[in-house]
């Protein structure tokens, strides 16, 4: 217990999924957090859950005035941020040739936009206390692999991957006590993923949960990812900085 105790933490897309699970470990260790999302009910559900006096904001990652409001709520609630964990995203079940335009756009708007808003702004904020502070941006391991049916999903997570490390490279050259890294999860029991799989998305290779578990083949759990994003929220990761972190159970070497 106590791990980030006192630190303040903002988690995007935090109404289901990752994003809860994420908030609700992180307020377990002692984080100040703030819950955001466009699902109002799912957002104060999550903070509820999560409890130490956790808060929900309605956030619409797309809209770059919106996340200055945010930030500004959330310093002026807690005081300060340390933790920024961009994991707010969405999946299109499209290939090349069946994306539409607007598919496309509304993909980037978010998982790219939205993470280069929430980049630009949280370093704003950072930068003014004298913390170790810690963004975690959330890839997917679709930015190493050809995921036919996830087109836009992929090159938007690409993006990510490749912001990570500008960013992190930026804020260790202007001398901020800013870490900037990428996790990038692989097949996760998530709603999004039961959803994409409907669609016709494909999924893991043995990716039922009833198969045996680690190391064996199967989905990962959202505790699995949540755990991570509290190492990197933690100052015990305080030497890992433009990092790309896998979570997948070796889904890009395995055969």
């Amino acid at each position: 217990m106590g791990r980030i105790e006192g630190k303040v933490c903002l988690v995007t897309g935090g109404g289901a999924g990752l994003g809860r699970a994420d908030a609700i470990r992180l307020a377990e260790e002692g984080g100040k957090v703030v819950v955001t999302d466009v699902n109002v009910a799912g957002g104060e559900e999550t903070a509820q859950l999560a409890g130490n006096g956790a808060i929900f904001i309605r956030q619409d990652v797309t809209d770059e005035d919106g996340w200055q409001q945010v930030l500004k709520q959330t310093a002026d609630h807690f005081g300060k941020l340390n933790v920024l964990v961009n994991n707010a995203g969405i999946v299109v079940v499209k290939t090349v040739e069946s994306t539409t335009t607007e598919e496309w756009r509304r993909v980037h708007s978010i998982m790219t936009d939205g993470v280069f808003f929430g980049l630009k702004y949280g370093i704003g904020l950072m930068k003014q206390n004298a913390d170790l502070n810690s963004i975690i941006n959330v890839s997917s391991t679709a930015a190493f692999l050809g995921f036919p049916p996830f087109f836009a999903y992929s090159a938007a997570k690409g993006a990510v991957r490749s912001m990570t490390k500008s960013a992190a490279v930026h804020c260790q050259q202007s001398g901020y006590r800013i870490r900037v890294n990428s996790i990038h999860p692989g097949g996760i029991a998530t709603e999004m993923i039961k959803k994409a799989a409907a669609e016709g998305g494909t999924t893991p290779k043995g990716a039922d949960p009833a198969i045996a578990g680690p190391p064996g083949p199967g989905l990962g759990e959202p505790e699995d990812v949540a755990n991570t994003v509290l190492f990197l929220a933690s100052d015990e990761s305080k030497f890992i900085n433009g990092a790309e972190m896998l979570i997948d159970n070796c889904t890009i070497i395995s055969p």
